[in-house]
């Protein structure tokens, strides 16, 4: 039977006969100079958090743009955790990505867990920030370019790949907006792309 394939927060989900969950894995996050580990128990899996790539020397970035990326990546931290156990329990998603953004995640969690899969490895990414508004409600929007050479679906129990199209895309363009609750910015939305970078 013929696969299924739906775009959702920069993953395609595959559905049908296997019920595999193809993931073309997104919206790692940059882990910016000082934003190591928080100690909330996810220190013992290193391999789950997406690797950062600095941003060129000739950028700059201001205090708003290091807040906006930052919460990026400890969304996208969250993200990626959640993707190694194929769960967002213990993750801090709920502390840097709105309800709306966490529901596409948690449908795909969910499809995981049915399917008995999980990721492992993780990406490499990087974001930068295109735009900050300042409104009664600030928003950002950030682009990435997204590497899921590494980060790979397995099935649980077998420890295998899990087989993905041959033409998903393994990098790609990724954009995130955000909006500033308060003093946080949070993840409102992750689209990825069909675009290669």
């Amino acid at each position: 039977m013929t696969a299924t394939y739906r775009r959702s927060t920069g993953r395609i989900v595959a559905t049908g006969r296997t019920h595999a969950t193809a993931l073309l894995l997104a919206g790692s996050l940059v882990a910016l100079a000082g934003c190591s580990g928080s100690g909330s128990g996810s220190s013992s899996k290193p391999s789950s958090a997406p690797t950062a790539v600095p941003a060129s020397p000739s950028s700059t970035v201001d205090a708003e743009d290091a807040a906006v990326l930052a919460a990026y990546t400890r969304s996208w931290e969250g993200h990626t955790e959640a993707y190694s156990k194929a769960s967002s329990a213990g993750t801090d998603l709920k502390e840097t990505t709105t309800f709306e953004a966490l529901a596409d995640i948690e449908t795909n969690l969910a499809t995981m867990r049915k399917a008995g899969q999980v990721a492992t490895g993780k990406p490499v990414i990087h974001p930068k920030v295109v735009k900050v508004t300042d409104a009664k409600i600030p928003t950002a929007t950030v682009t990435d370019c997204v590497d899921t050479t590494h980060w790979t679906l397995i099935d649980k129990a077998s420890k295998k790949p899990v087989p993905l199209p041959t033409t998903r895309l393994v990098t790609y363009i990724s954009t995130a907006t955000l909006e500033r609750w308060g003093t946080k910015w949070m993840v409102t939305k992750l689209t990825a792309q069909d675009q290669a970078c």
